[in-house]
């Protein structure tokens, strides 16, 4: 059952509407249009000019009400404080009037969302009929053209409660941000499929078609009755406004208005254009519009971080498909109900999946970084990442490789753009003896950053490799990779590691070691070793299935001795810690040369005088992800990284030292992701008797929820099933809609790439395995409520639904194709089959003890199922 955001709950939210790669408008709760990011960088909390929605109703020639299609403006009203803003404006002055907050509005507005839909619902005893309001943007699992397209779906629905005929317009008002100058508009009618679109294109004179401020907005719809204002009177003061309000709630339609100079334009103001639908409806009658905004803002620049020289200018890949916004809007309009079907496809058999409401809520919400300006698509179709977004740029460059680990959805559901990232790491990252910079600078092929290498960053490059071997089969990638994956495991005892990880090859890291909290750990811990382990694991499998066999015994060979050391050494008998003298200065005078994040000296950085000890450390605590490197490698296929008894203990020990169901007695003096009353799983804790250092590991009593996922996923894999969903409920009851937007977690930033762990629980409820080297797939439910269960899942190639009752098991692809020789299923399921069937012919098969074999390989469709007749139940 969907959630219904209405009132103060709705207050927070901001659905992005936009493609992967190109930027995305924000619907707010009440129906706003804002957060205008489609410019190639954020622009949190923005609007642009008047644009909105607006409706009006006609009978008999006379108008009997007009409103915005906006619900309550939430407080506060005093108005938000800005540091230099205009005069006459912000905090003292009310709210902006661009929040058409002033305005004839909705009384009774609800909000729910399953993404990548949203709907939206609108009455007023003032205004005669219902409204409906669908929005969405192409999200098609595996389609990465028609899931990047530069533009947001609306389709507004109205019904006619009266007991009289109503003429019904919606009117689309929409502005080309904040230009001076000359901006022309054309009102273009496209044929195709004998269908009209009717598109008004917004595009600027003052700028060469190069320039980075370069571009156009286009409104459109395909409505068989229209009329339009190319421009809103210009004027001062509150002209523009008072007159568009005039000319809408005129009976009738729009009179058209058009400029040919500049004059008359105030400073304050932007032009804005108005493109209106009108239909008639008879009592008791329903009928939709649509309407698409679609936006062309083809040259990126690096304005955060500049290259030295002139800059480089290259294009959006959007811009490569879609000659302009007119371009993108008319494709939108004549493929709609492809499109919409398509995404409906996908959203309703994710949220088929038999796995519970709030976990469905966490994997679905977060796909909304893939619709963020968080994400870019470069020139030739790359996937690029920050880590997430300040209010005006990307927060923290470079598809920085130690948070990106933690991004689950891409690598399944867009694998391809997954693999050209790590592709791009591979290519420009790498120094010649392996090193890894974990920042890839934009535009590619400039200098690396020269900050040493990321532990987590540069082994979980290895692990990525790997898994996306797996989930594509693609032999040609990890060949063409091998080399520099190889490299990087080797790095580890490379002469050249200014970190000195592991000079003796022992399997265990020590030296230096960065890592996601930013800072260094100087003592051997499970959480970073787990990843060097892990890496070794997977480089083995991949050495042997290229032939490389003494590497594959080499690096099994270290494996074995550094996970046995790991788990006699650093498991105290209750969870992993790190083995380090807090008191040994000598550990950071062997790196007294070289940068931290606080400059070029470590001793400087880390050495507490006062105390004479180690910062920064994590010592006796216990720490979120002390085996995370075992979460991937359940994911992954990889297996045991650590001693399973042990980890399923440790995991204990995490939820029960460091799950606090309220924050109100916490002392947290670092960032402020949970509140008063509201629960989280915090980054580390030190539990009695535990070794603390007087400044701990950095971020410690912070809960961010890309790391609680990981846990909370974790413990699902290995049966703490109701600690992992208490960890869930704790992060979503944050994201309430009042205090947080649900379609926004944040953590440096918001959009913020890690919190797409969340994708893994659907993988952790559903058992899901996958090798497509060896065309295998399998599913291992951890519930199966009243013995069925049912979920969604994707791969290279193909995806669809996993389905078992008491009678059946089927395997469907509703799109795309899946080769399949191997079904891995539970042990009881088995033990039953009576017959497998696809296309409603037999097949025969081989039973092992783990799964079904097909001797010949299956090629499975939408219209070609595998279905599993079970003897019943006596």
């Amino acid at each position: 059952m969907k959630k219904i955001y209405t009132g103060s709950k709705a207050k927070e939210i901001s659905f992005p509407l936009g493609g992967i790669g190109t930027g995305s408008i924000g619907l707010a709760g009440n129906g706003s249009l804002i957060d205008w990011e489609i410019y190639n960088r954020p622009n949190k909390r923005s609007f642009n000019g008047f644009s909105h929605f607006a409706v009006k109703a006609e009978a008999d020639g006379n108008l009997l009400d007009a409103r915005v299609l906006n619900g309550d403006l939430h407080s506060p009203y005093v108005g938000e404080y800005v540091r230099g803003g205009a005069q006459h404006s912000g905090y003292g002055y009310g709210p902006e009037s661009n929040t058409m907050a002033g305005m004839p509005h909705f009384k009774d507005v609800a909000f729910s969302g399953e993404f990548p839909l949203a709907e939206m619902t609108f009455s007023d005893n003032y205004f005669p009929g219902n409204i409906t309001l669908n929005a969405f943007n192409p999200l098609i699992p595996l389609n990465d053209l028609d899931s990047s397209i530069p533009a947001a779906f609306f389709e507004i629905e109205f019904e006619n409660t009266s007991d009289i005929s109503i003429a019904y317009t919606a009117c689309l008002s929409v502005g080309n941000r904040e230009l001076t100058g000359l901006i022309h508009h054309q009102h273009h009618v496209k044929e195709a499929d004998a269908s009209t679109y009717h598109i008004t294109k917004l595009s600027s004179s003052n700028y060469s078609m190069d320039d980075p401020r370069f571009g156009d907005i286009s409104l459109a719809t395909d409505a068989s009755s229209v009329s339009f204002q190319e421009f809103w009177y210009r004027g001062g003061w509150c002209d523009n406004l008072e007159m568009f309000w005039r000319d809408f709630t005129k009976p009738g339609l729009l009179t058209n208005r058009s400029y040919t100079e500049d004059r008359g334009l105030h400073p304050r103001h932007n032009d804005m254009s108005s493109l209106a639908a009108h239909i008639e409806l008879l009592p008791g009658a329903k009928q939709k519009i649509r309407f698409v905004i679609s936006w062309s803002y083809p040259n990126c620049q690096n304005f955060w971080n500049p290259e030295k020289g002139e800059p480089t200018i290259w294009k959006n890949y959007y811009a490569t498909i879609f000659e302009d916004s007119c371009a993108s809007a008319a494709y939108a309009l004549q493929h709609w109900n492809r499109l919409y079907e398509d995404t409906r496809l996908f959203k309703e058999t994710l949220f088929a999946s038999t796995l519970p409401p709030v976990v469905l809520e966490a994997i679905s919400a977060n796909l909304s970084v893939l619709k963020s300006p968080t994400v870019l698509r470069l020139t030739d179709g790359s996937f690029y990442g920050f880590e997430g977004c300040i209010a005006d740029v990307g927060s923290c460059e470079g598809s920085c490789t130690h948070v990106w680990n933690y991004a689950y959805a891409l690598p399944f559901l867009f694998p391809k753009l997954e693999r050209s990232m790590h592709e791009l790491d591979f290519k420009y990252n790498k120094r010649a003896d392996g090193r890894m910079s974990f920042r890839l600078m934009l535009p590619v092929g400039r200098e690396t950053a020269d900050f040493h290498a990321c532990a987590d960053g540069q082994f979980g490059g290895v692990i990525k490799a790997y898994r996306d071997w797996k989930i594509s089969g693609d032999f040609p990638y990890l060949e063409s990779n091998w080399a520099a994956i190889k490299q990087s495991i080797e790095y580890a005892w490379a002469e050249s590691n200014e970190d000195k990880w592991d000079p003796q090859k022992r399997g265990v890291l020590e030296g230096r070691q960065h890592h996601t909290l930013d800072m260094e750990l100087y003592g051997p811990n499970s959480w970073l070793n787990g990843f060097y382990l892990a890496a070794l694991k997977a480089g083995a499998e991949m050495a042997a299935y290229l032939g490389e066999h003494e590497v594959a015994v080499e690096y099994s060979r270290i494996f074995e001795k550094g996970r046995k050391w790991t788990d006699e050494h650093l498991f105290n008998g209750d969870y992993y810690t790190q083995k380090v003298d807090l008191q040994d200065r000598s550990l950071l005078e062997r790196f007294s040369a070289g940068e931290t994040i606080f400059g070029d000296n470590a001793l400087q950085a880390y050495w507490n005088e006062e105390v004479q000890e180690i910062k920064y450390q994590i010592s006796g605590g216990c720490m979120i992800d002390q085996v995370i490197a075992q979460w991937h490698a359940n994911l992954c296929g990889l297996g045991e990284i650590f001693d399973k008894q042990q980890v399923r203990k440790a995991l204990q020990a995490l939820y029960r030292n460091n799950f606090k169901p309220s924050m109100r007695n916490e002392a947290n003096t670092w960032r402020l992701y949970s509140l008063n009353d509201e629960g989280g799983l915090i980054i580390c804790s030190w539990p009695d008797g535990s070794i603390k250092p007087a400044v701990p590991l950095t971020y410690a009593p912070e809960t961010m929820t890309g790391f609680e996922y990981q846990a909370a996923s974790h413990m699902i894999q290995e049966g703490l099933i109701e600690e992992g969903l208490s960890i869930v409920m704790a992060i979503r009851n944050r994201y309430d809609g009042e205090k947080r937007n649900p379609w926004n977690e944040i953590e440096c930033g918001s959009n913020y790439a890690r919190s797409m762990a969340s994708y893994s629980l659907l993988n952790a409820f559903s058992g899901f395995e996958f090798n497509a080297v060896e065309g295998m797939i399998g599913f291992h439910p951890v519930l199966a409520p009243n013995g069925s269960f049912q979920t969604f899942w994707s791969l290279e190639g193909g995806w669809g639904l996993f389905k078992a009752d008491a009678d059946t098991v089927v395997l469907q692809v509703l799109n795309g194709t899946l080769n399949l020789s191997i079904l891995k299923l539970p042990e009881d399921w088995l033990t039953k089959i009576k017959s497998v069937q696809s296309a409603n012919v037999e097949l025969s098969y081989q039973l092992a003890p783990t799964h079904i074999y097909f001797p010949t390989p299956l090629i499975l469709n939408d219209s070609h199922s595998l279905s599993i007749n079970l003897i019943p139940a006596l």
